[in-house]
């Protein structure tokens, strides 16, 4: 694993943060770092999970590796599907870290997403209760930065963070067993 000696969870977000361009949010998520990870990295349960409902995800390519296709699609009223995140991941350590972007696209394009252009790491560690769940989102500017924030950050990657939280809790063998 390739795993970042310099990173440590606690209240700072990690490594080369930027309070000016970055937005993070936590979770402490009560099921096992690989329960998590399967979360991440099973289409099927990234659906379950991945956009805000009541809208519906579908997962057109989940490739979890370095330079790998991460292209998601979005229906609202689970009818037509349109497109929703076109991204590559650039790192990927196993049951630590996701990065992934979408400034460039999952065939290796220059993009100019809408509505913003970002670079998110998705970090699990140990925790006493389970995962301790980071994301950091990087943008190229403070203009992305407060437009990102502005449409709605803490309330959409929120929900999102709880759907995951909940999925991930509710799929848990250890505490389903208790």
């Amino acid at each position: 694993m390739n795993r970042d000696p310099d990173f440590e969870f606690g209240s700072d977000p990690g490594p080369g943060f930027d309070p000016d361009l970055d937005l993070v949010l936590e979770r402490i998520i009560r099921a096992p770092r690989a329960t998590v990870w399967r979360a991440w990295t099973d289409p099927a349960r990234l659906e379950r999970w991945w956009v805000p409902a009541p809208a519906r995800c579908r997962v057109d390519h989940l490739e979890p590796r370095p330079g790998g296709a991460f292209v998601t699609r979005l229906s609202e009223d689970g009818g037509g599907f349109v497109p929703h995140l076109d991204a590559c991941f650039l790192a990927v350590d196993e049951l630590h870290r996701i990065v992934f972007t979408n400034a460039v696209d999952s065939a290796w394009r220059p993009a100019d997403p809408t509505p913003v252009a970002m670079t998110a790491t998705i970090t699990l560690a140990d925790h006493p209760e389970g995962t301790d769940y980071r994301m950091v989102v990087r943008h190229g500017d403070p203009e992305a930065r407060a437009r990102h924030a502005k449409l709605g950050f803490a309330e959409g990657w929120g929900s999102v963070a709880d759907q995951l939280t909940a999925l991930a809790e509710s799929t848990d063998t250890r505490r389903a067993a208790r």
